[in-house]
């Protein structure tokens, strides 16, 4: 008896918190607010937007069977294991194929018909560079307007950015120095980018050249490569770029840090966030010269 009435009283809080949710999020989305107004609303926004069947799923059944499993425990082998762990975002106009790209390198997977994201996704991917277990977590962010707010939020913390364009729609290359300039705003720190022009299964409605595209990421100092999500050519290769890209700039960091002799950044290699300084800024401007391109 004390659990339904529990249930129901569960039921009815988040109801009411979805409703006055959904209200703030309309307005959010709609109109343009300051970036103080938007910090305290975006995060009621992202949680509460979210049908109510989900967090009724979470707290009653996923929950406690995780518990009494102990999946939400690490032990010390696991924490020990993972050295280091990346946030990596991808970023782009809708339907240029992010969602497609993450999910061909994260499950070979390929969906034609699949929906525009709602909010953000992220999926992990666990790589071994030099002996060290490196933890990707790739978060997939909506490329449509009304989300531009909330989303916004989510490139914080991230060292790693794929930005994404599709070759036969010229407006997503056109839109390639806003999602930049978005990216160096809601950023904390320097992130390692890569340019990806995706669909290059789609030859005969290329409106937009390899050239182009090379030309524009070396005028940005980011990294460049052509990728198709449907037959797979160059996706991994796209990640495994930033993703080695990054290690590098840690363990010259790491080098540095030991010939100076500063025992404070040897937290780096203890499976912890990694963030980026200053020194970033000459490696991703040194990368013009070593342009990976469309095979």
């Amino acid at each position: 008896m004390n659990r339904v009435l529990c249930t129901n009283s569960l039921i009815f809080y988040l109801r009411v918190l979805k409703r006055y949710s959904v209200v703030l999020f309309r307005l959010f989305t709609r109109f343009e607010l300051s970036e103080e107004k938007a910090r305290i609303l975006e995060w009621p926004c992202a949680v509460f937007s979210a049908p109510i069947e989900y967090y009724l799923w979470f707290f009653i059944i996923a929950a406690p069977r995780a518990a009494a499993k102990g999946d939400y425990m690490m032990d010390e082998d696991d924490e020990q294991s993972q050295d280091y762990l990346f946030k990596i975002v991808l970023i782009g106009d809708a339907a240029v194929g992010k969602s497609n790209l993450l999910a061909r390198y994260a499950r070979n997977e390929f969906h034609p018909n699949s929906k525009s994201t709602i909010g953000v996704e992220f999926q992990t991917q666990k790589m071994d560079i030099d002996g060290k277990e490196i933890k990707a977590q790739i978060w997939d962010t909506a490329g449509q307007e009304r989300f531009r707010a909330v989303t916004s939020a989510y490139y914080r913390g991230a060292v790693g950015a794929l930005v994404v364009y599709d070759i036969s729609r010229r407006q997503t290359f056109d839109s390639v120095g806003r999602w930049l300039n978005e990216l160096q705003t809601h950023s904390d720190m320097n992130v390692v980018t890569i340019l990806v022009g995706n669909k290059t299964d789609l030859k005969d409605a290329r409106e937009v050249s390899t050239a182009e595209g090379k030309a524009l990421a070396e005028a940005q100092g980011l990294f460049f490569m052509e990728t198709s999500a449907l037959d797979s050519s160059n996706v991994a290769a796209a990640f495994q770029t930033v993703v080695k890209e990054i290690y590098n700039i840690l363990s010259r960091k790491m080098h540095l840090s030991q010939d100076l002799k500063k025992p404070d950044m040897s937290s780096l290699g203890n499976g912890k966030t990694v963030i980026l300084q200053e020194e970033a800024n000459d490696t991703n401007n040194g990368a013009k010269g070593n342009w990976c391109c469309s095979s």
